[in-house]
């Protein structure tokens, strides 16, 4: 294929992937959305691979067979509760990618640059192995959080900041060394550079505590763009660059979305917060008697109610209760109750999560409503009823102050006349915050697995 239709199917591509994300804003464009994001995905690919300077195609099918075989047997089977570790290992496939695509040009026999140009496609090296590095063992740690293999508690060494400022200036110093070698002797301080950008990835993301892992995977999800970007450059592949550019930023916008609705900025996430502890019995005070309640009552109260909203959380994907849930949402709305949704920005443990399983589940979209949407109508609504989540509705975020989520914006649902949370227990949530709201007057514990709990109601109703 010529580089004139190669350089017109990048553009194509790259006007698909715009497309795609501009779909993907939104509810009722996201199929599509999805769909501009494939065709641009596929269409770049053959257009790379039909390059004339593309020439082993044996070994090029052989890894395509196997990659695709590995990515369409996990996307297969895994669930939905498993999303956002599988987003966060995707993500270090990125990283590792740019780490090799970065040692494979430094050693390319074929590098005749020489100057200003040698020492420009140096720095890109540099540069798109530190970013990928960082990614990739950030990316891991992130997966164990997410997965479980990993406790969600923060890792607080002594000094840490100090460790991470001299991480950084020990890279600067690296990276000048490298530079001033040339080629023949810049592998040691690209190693070694390697080596504490890998060490760094770990500690950054081990700092992190558990309510902040949603805006780590979208964190890294910028860093793997910008690792693209940089192996784009290195490759000198302007379509990569472009891809690169519109990951990074894209990712880079919702960590500073999700920041904004956690009342956080980035360097305090980087710096590591939520879930370093739960607040201690003596600055809670007495916390009261929590009330059970049955599946028959909650319908009762349901059946009786003119407004009833429904926050989801993460435990309503654990017990794939999504379905149930919709159910549940029909019958209401058939009975005359107007029923929504109250949807937390960082509900579940990555961007978007809830939104995810209430369109599988084909709740109406139009119901569905973002915090800052319903949080000043709740005072008016007859009954709440919280489907395992924790933090999110947790009151502790705006009347203690010596919370570790003080000053978090959450969904107020303790000002609705009734609020039932259904819950396996007392445990606390992702943040290992003890959540006052459990122990309010107007609220009732619905203990149990959430299908059950949900399929009893139904029963019942």
């Amino acid at each position: 294929m010529e580089m004139g239709t190669i350089t017109a199917a990048y553009i194509a591509a790259a006007i698909l992937f715009i497309l795609s994300l501009s779909g993907l804003s939104n509810q009722e464009s996201s199929r599509r959305g999805n769909w501009y994001g494939i065709i641009g995905m596929a269409l770049a690919i053959v257009a790379t691979i039909l390059n004339k300077n593309v020439d082993a195609y044996g070994w090029l099918i052989f890894a395509m067979v196997i990659g695709g075989a590995i990515g369409a047997r996990f996307a297969a089977k895994v669930e939905m509760t498993q999303m956002p570790e599988l987003v966060a290992i995707l993500h270090s496939f990125v990283g590792m990618a740019a780490v090799l695509v970065g040692y494979a040009s430094y050693f390319d026999p074929n590098n005749n640059l020489y100057g200003v140009e040698a020492t420009i496609h140096n720095v890109e090296v540099y540069l798109g192995i530190l970013i990928g590095a960082v990614t990739f063992t950030g990316s891991v740690v992130a997966f164990g959080k997410l997965s479980g293999r990993m406790g969600s508690k923060p890792l607080m060494l002594p000094s840490r900041h100090m460790l991470n400022l001299a991480l950084l200036g020990v890279s600067i110093l690296l990276g000048w060394w490298f530079l001033e070698a040339g080629h023949d002797g810049g592998t040691l301080p690209l190693i070694l550079m390697t080596l504490i950008a890998f060490a760094f990835g770990v500690h950054m993301v081990m700092a992190i505590g558990g309510a902040d892992m949603p805006v780590v995977i979208s964190m890294l999800n910028s860093y793997s763009g910008w690792a693209a970007a940089a192996t784009g450059f290195m490759l000198s592949n302007d379509l990569l660059i472009v891809v690169g550019a519109l990951v990074g930023s894209s990712g880079a916008i919702l960590s500073y979305i999700m920041c904004r609705a956690m009342n956080r900025n980035f360097v305090s996430v980087i710096m590591g917060g939520f879930g370093t502890t739960s607040s201690s019995d003596a600055d809670e005070g007495e916390q009261g008697e929590a009330i059970a309640i049955q599946a028959d009552e909650v319908a009762q109260m349901m059946a009786d109610a003119n407004q009833v909203v429904i926050v989801p959380g993460y435990g309503m994907a654990v017990a794939n209760a999504q379905h149930a849930v919709s159910d549940l949402t029909k019958m209401l709305r058939a009975k005359g109750v107007n029923v929504r949704f109250a949807i937390h920005p960082v509900a579940g443990r990555m961007p978007g999560h809830m939104n995810v399983l209430l369109a599988e589940a084909n709740v109406p979209y139009d119901i569905v409503l973002e915090m800052d949407e319903i949080n000043d109508e709740l005072h008016e609504v007859d009954v709440v009823m919280v489907i395992g989540a924790n933090d999110i509705v947790n009151p502790a975020a705006l009347e203690n102050p010596n919370s570790p989520i003080a000053g978090m914006p959450v969904l107020e649902v303790w000002k609705a006349k009734n609020v039932i949370v259904s819950k396996r227990s007392m445990a606390t949530g992702y943040a290992g915050v003890e959540n006052p709201l459990f122990f309010k007057e107007n609220t009732r514990m619905l203990f149990g697995d959430a299908k059950d709990s949900v399929d009893a109601i139904k029963a019942a109703l």
